[in-house]
């Protein structure tokens, strides 16, 4: 009895909350894309609630080993995330193969279970190390110094690189985006001088304007050198003018556009929809829920990843283990930008760059991965107290 009251206690109920609300958005959104019927006899619904059940137990496994050992496994789980990455590229990729293309890109397993996105797991396995990484340097050099600063950023430009490199070979740009967000947002927390960090990111934000002025006018060179796809180009091109590419690359923004903008306030109600978008169950999910649910129902959604957000800063905060606070912080970063991405590219704020809306779009490897990140919430909130006085112990 007295487990049970001690498990109540410090199992974190608003996330569990949280996340059923949007297992309920999310088969709602998905039930009504596939009645377009360009998906055939797949039933969506059936499949990403099985995702979600996988999902769960993926949570509580993660849940039941404590924060101490994940910071021992960090480096081998950031190791095996490589691996995955590395075999990928030997994959055969032609048709029905290991390591098939799609869309251009070489970024799934296609295993007979269904296709395995390992970029999807990087990035929890990517945060880990970070956080190992940025906890034990910070424990080193207890006197920062400018030199100290320079030597943390070296290895996190390191520790960055690799995985960043496998994912842009694949090619895949939304993901690589992922992982500079994620960098970025540990970088701030780090500790690291700001005489530092704002001339990094002022040269970080000057070569991505030198690299969208060069998508413009230099497509060619692009190409040839950073191996870079047409395709690519095409997506900035239509973001800045879908119109003039209204028949190929900007076919997707317009109809997302005027499916968002034909829900008007109210939406026209659950499976109504008259527009069709393509890939609407997964990339796209947003466009269903703005045109059935309206700007009403699209500002809930909203508002719930805010109070998602919330709760993890919230949780953050709570932390005294600079391991785990770093982890969160990864963790929000990483779904904050998920958010911004999917849902700016289907407003036209943002180019497309496939990124999943997390917890929402279906996808088991999307799905498997958040609920590895959340789980690892799910421990640092439950060990929480146990870990602090362990720690203390150990001082």
């Amino acid at each position: 009895m007295e487990n049970n009251r001690n498990f109540a206690g410090r199992f974190d109920w608003k996330l569990a909350f949280i996340l059923f609300g949007f297992l309920i958005i999310s088969l709602l959104a998905i039930s009504s894309a596939q009645t377009s019927g360009q998906y055939g006899a797949t039933n969506f619904v059936i499949k990403q609630l099985q995702w979600y059940v996988i999902g769960a137990f993926i949570v509580a496994f993660v849940m039941y080993f404590e924060p101490d050992q994940y910071k021992k496994m960090s480096w081998y789980l950031y190791g095996f995330g490589i691996f995955l990455l590395l075999i990928l590229v030997f994959l055969p990729e032609g048709p029905g193969q290991l390591g098939e293309r799609i869309n251009g890109a070489k970024s799934w397993y296609h295993l007979p279970i269904g296709n395995i996105q390992p970029s999807e797991f990087m990035k929890t396995f990517y945060i880990l190390a970070m956080a190992k990484l940025i906890s034990h340097h910070n424990e080193k050099y207890s006197m920062k110094t400018i030199k100290t600063d320079f030597i943390l950023l070296g290895k996190i430009a390191i520790t960055l690189f690799i995985p960043l490199a496998f994912i842009m070979t694949q090619p895949d740009l939304g993901s690589a985006l992922v992982f500079l967000a994620i960098t970025a947002a540990l970088i701030i927390v780090a500790g690291i001088s700001w005489k530092i960090i704002l001339p990094v990111f002022v040269a970080g934000v000057s070569v991505g304007g030198a690299l969208l002025w060069m998508a413009l006018y230099m497509q060619d060179f692009l190409e040839d050198k950073f191996g870079l796809q047409p395709y690519q180009f095409a997506r900035i091109y239509s973001w800045l003018d879908p119109y003039s590419y209204s028949s190929d690359s900007g076919y997707h923004l317009i109809t997302s556009l005027n499916a968002i903008g034909s829900g008007e306030i109210f939406g026209k109600g659950y499976m109504d929809r008259e527009v069709y978008v393509a890939e609407s169950h997964t990339d796209f999910i947003f466009t269903v829920i703005g045109e059935e649910w309206g700007f009403l129902g699209a500002s809930f959604v909203i508002c719930l990843y805010f109070l998602l957000i919330y709760h993890l800063t919230k949780t953050t905060l709570t932390l005294k283990d600079p391991f785990c606070t770093y982890v969160c912080a990864g963790i929000i970063a990483m779904i904050t930008f998920h958010v911004f991405e999917n849902i700016g590219m289907t407003i036209q704020l943002l180019p497309i760059t496939g990124i999943p809306l997390p917890f929402l779009s279906y996808g088991g490897s999307s799905l498997m991965g958040n609920a590895l990140a959340i789980g690892l919430v799910f421990s640092m909130k439950f060990h929480y107290r146990t870990y602090m006085f362990a720690a203390n112990d150990d001082d």
